[in-house]
């Protein structure tokens, strides 16, 4: 079942972290359907998070995204090489994302595997944000693209992430940030 607009529209942007754990990433481009589960995010707290793109309410034409109502996609190029996938949550001009870091394929390995340029033996890795975009074929086209739509959503199927299952630690590469770079936002799957 697709994620009713009620679920990002939640301005905890860490509990909202916590529970797209378990989560199935899904993308329909060119008539081909890929989904995968989601291990690891990372939470970015919009204009008072050094970390984020919003930080001190930036607004450009790449984070215009973050300032819409949750339920949107912000995908944005990084290092000028990887196309990293984020969900909007959060009311209307709260810019609050969540990284999605790594997930494991469920539906879709042929495409997968295609876009990754992995032989058909590989087994098929999507343990960072830059991997599993393009496994999924997400872009920085998608960019602003409705999650209740049908080119990219996210589905539950009923897997339940217990607390205790759940890791929390810093985020990944945002030294930049100074103290925000220790805030507790990433979340994975122990």
């Amino acid at each position: 079942m697709k994620l009713p607009l009620d679920f990002y529209i939640r301005n905890d942007v860490a509990e909202v972290s916590k529970e797209l754990l378990g989560k199935v990433l899904c993308s329909r481009l060119n008539g081909e359907v890929t989904k995968a589960a989601i291990t690891e995010t990372e939470a970015y707290a919009g204009i008072t998070d050094k970390a984020s793109h919003a930080y001190g309410d930036r607004r450009t034409n790449r984070t215009a995204p973050m300032y819409a109502e949750g339920g949107r996609a912000y995908v944005y190029l990084c290092y000028g090489i990887h196309h990293l996938f984020n969900v909007v949550v959060g009311e209307a001009e709260e810019p609050l994302a969540i990284l999605v870091r790594a997930c494991e394929p469920i539906e879709g390995l042929d495409y997968m595997r295609a876009r990754r340029g992995k032989p058909e033996d590989d087994r098929l890795v999507l343990g960072g944000p830059g991997t599993l975009t393009q496994a999924l074929g997400i872009t920085t086209e998608l960019t602003g693209t409705s999650l209740l739509a049908d080119r990219i959503w996210i589905e539950d199927h009923g897997r339940a992430v217990e607390r205790e299952q759940i890791i929390v630690g810093p985020r990944v590469g945002v030294d930049y940030a100074e103290e925000d770079a220790e805030r507790p936002y990433r979340f994975r799957i122990g």
